[in-house]
């Protein structure tokens, strides 16, 4: 083997010279100017380890028996020797099988085939075109959230060991699968004391992943365990009721089953290498016969009963606060006290949590970071990586376990410590977002209330084209609206699919099919830049023909041209509209800015039909900036089909008939919207 004295150098030097190439360099802006530059260097140039070293299926065994399986990924010499030194360990934890991971990985990884396909898929541009959200999607390919999903080889040969592991019951990991609840969190804990006392790990743990795997990160890092020093989580969700599951109790038919199936499909996929080689796990084999399609027959119970006290008791722990199963999905980012780096999307599954999870977590701005981008769960890193944007993914988590596992003092803690992509703007850097005392200082947005009025405006092809007006009317008009199926091609129906229904931009960034089908209240155009920075909350004041009604409000910036583009979407069942005070939030005027409904059974009451019954709607926080001549609108419809369908018994109780909007004085109709600029109404 020929060794340079330059490879010597850099084995010897290195982390202590890219300590000092990197010593708290400035990080001003989105791009994080020369320490930006630094980080991208540290991810694309040379690397201390030549080669990486793969240990399969590693067995892991948990305190009740049950073995986890895991790739361990270390650097290694020119030979694929592992190095003998101990190093950071990166610890990811997935549903969707390692094999996943790993073949996604080799695939990045084929000398030269690999880099000219990621360029060609890199310079597809659609942009203008119907299809233009097809480039969303091919810019994230090469925006680093790919080697954030699976591994990243610059990562490991720069002096970090990765291990992948399948989660119970997933993959070729033993037991049943717990979806993220109690028994599945304590694997995770213990997967991470095992990952430190193993020889090749300094015990300096850090854990990275996307969607499942970043909302494992948020849970266990709640529960401290000993070691973990560092999450980079993307897209994770916390309040897994109201993100994804049952958003305002309206079920979510559209991603949930798709979901369900892609796991308990890809979990019963075999170990096809040992059954040549005699190690084929049988146990593995007993496991899945005993439970082959976890939690698809309480999907199907739930739309297949017609009363509630007949679901399936797993289904009524799923829709009661109160349960254990739902306690554990509810998870508690305030106990979080390591370094965080949480990152987004306006559009992703998440969004409601992704800032809430940030303003909780008990460390101080810097060591926490927020990074949204103008993004679906399946796009994160489609505009970053180019002069003037933010870095790719994959260069901000290198440069942050750098800074926490490795003490290199490069500038990533004065990145942010909140980073924004505002819809309708460009990249900005800020100190704070979406706080739940917004409001109140002085450099806050402004909440105020934009009433829904009956006056007509002109500007929409709608079921009701309504006015959205500074000051309260006397109206006393009622307005219908009825179920109906345009919302399948929409935002929420781009969000549901995780963007992919977001290619064609007549669904994903326009509403006006949508919209034919709902009522539309507009404002007049704005006089200047007008940025809405926050969480939004829609009051409406409604009458149901039946014991129950499914209300959905988006907030959308409305062009010159006409095109009515989503900023955030919230959802309501009537029947659940009691708000979890405790847990909510208000601006200075005394209107909610979060009014978090419970969504339990427990809180279940049905309306009059015929009577009045006031919901407080919440929505996402949001940042976007109206260019001048632009407006602001609220929309409103009865149903959100395909992405909310309503359990069986609470869609009976619907009666699938038209709903009313009440325009009252006594009783009014309005959005409470944060605003900073002057829009001139």
């Amino acid at each position: 083997m020929r060794v340079t004295v330059a490879a010597v150098a850099v084995t010897l030097f290195g982390p202590f010279l890219a300590a000092g190439a990197n010593a708290a360099p400035p990080a001003p802006g989105p791009d994080g100017g020369a320490a930006g530059a630094n980080w991208l260097a540290a991810e694309d140039g040379p690397q201390q380890y030549p080669n990486i070293n793969i240990q399969w299926d590693v067995p892991i065994t948990m305190s009740d028996g049950t073995v986890l399986k895991g790739n361990v990924y270390r650097p290694a010499d020119p030979s694929g020797r592992p190095i003998d030194a101990p190093t950071p360990t990166i610890v990811n934890l997935t549903p969707y099988s390692k094999l996943v991971s790993n073949l996604m990985d080799h695939a990045q990884s084929i000398p030269g085939l690999s880099d000219a396909l990621l360029e060609f898929v890199r310079g597809i541009d659609m942009s203008g075109t119907p299809l233009s959200g097809v480039t969303d999607l091919t810019k994230a390919v090469a925006g680093g959230e790919l080697r954030n999903f699976t591994v990243d080889r610059q990562f490991i040969k720069s002096g970090y060991t990765q291990v992948v592991v399948d989660v119970r019951g997933t993959g070729f990991s033993q037991g049943t699968w717990d979806m993220l609840r109690d028994r599945e969190q304590q694997d995770t804990v213990e997967v991470i004391d095992w990952t430190r006392q193993q020889p090749w790990s300094n015990g300096r743990i850090g854990m990275n992943g996307l969607s499942y795997s970043g909302i494992n990160q948020v849970q266990v890092a709640a529960k401290r365990p000993e070691g973990l020093q560092a999450i980079f989580p993307v897209v994770p969700g916390s309040d897994l009721i109201n993100d994804v599951l049952a958003p305002g109790g309206g079920f979510g038919f559209n991603f949930i089953p798709l979901w369900l199936s892609l796991v308990n499909g890809m979990k019963l996929v075999p170990d096809v290498a040992s059954a040549f080689n005699g190690t084929f796990d049988m146990k593995w084999l007993a496991d899945r016969a005993k439970d082959p399609l976890t939690f698809m027959d309480v999907l199907v119970n739930a739309y297949t009963t017609t009363r509630l006290d007949d679901l399936d008791p797993r289904a009524k722990e799923l829709l009661n606060q109160n349960s254990g199963p739902r306690q554990a999905w509810l998870g508690d980012p305030s106990r979080i006290q390591i370094p965080t780096f949480v990152s987004g999307g306006w559009h992703d599954l998440f969004t409601y949590s992704e800032s809430k999870i940030y303003n909780a977590i008990d460390v101080a701005p810097g060591q926490k970071q927020l990074f949204m981008g103008n993004t679906y769960h399946l796009t994160s890193g489609n505009e970053y990586g180019k002069p003037g944007l933010p870095p790719r993914l994959d260069v901000l988590q290198h440069a942050w376990f750098d800074r926490w596992l490795k003490d290199i003092d490069n500038g990533i803690d004065n990145y942010g410590p909140v980073t924004l992509r505002q819809q309708g703007g460009g990249w900005i850097s800020t100190d704070s977002f979406a706080e739940p005392e917004e409001g109140t200082g002085s450099d806050d947005p402004e909440y105020r209330r934009m009433y829904l009025s009956a006056n007509h405006t002109g500007t929409a092809t709608s079921a009701y084209d309504g006015a959205l007006t500074a000051d309260a009317t006397g109206d006393t008009d009622r307005l219908t609206v009825g179920p109906g199926l345009t919302g399948v091609c929409s935002n929420d129906s781009s969000q549901a699919t995780m963007g992919l229904l977001a290619v064609f931009v007549a669904c994903g960034a326009d509403s006006r099919i949508q919209e034919t089908n709902g009522l539309t209240f507009t404002s007049e155009p704005v006089a200047e830049p007008t940025t809405v920075s926050g969480r939004i909350a829609v009051r409406l004041n409604t009458v149901q023909d039946a014991a129950d009604g499914y209300w959905v409000t988006t907030v959308n910036d409305v062009a010159p041209d006409g095109q009515s583009s989503v900023l955030s979407s919230g959802q309501l069942m009537a029947s659940l509209r009691d708000v979890d005070e405790d847990n909510s939030s208000k601006s200075a005027n005394g209107d909610y800015t979060d009014p978090r409904p419970f969504s339990s059974l427990d809180h279940h009451r049905p309306t009059t039909p015929g009577e009045a019954t006031t919901l407080d709607i919440g929505l996402p926080a949001t940042e976007a900036v109206l260019q001048p001549g632009h407006r602001l609108r609220v929309d409103v419809y009865a149903g959100n089909f395909p992405k909310g369908l309503p359990i069986l018994p609470m869609l009976i109780d619907t009666g699938l008939q038209p709903q009313h909007l009440q325009l009252d004085p006594e009783q009014p109709s309005f959005v409470n919207v944060p605003i900073k600029g002057n829009p001139g109404w």
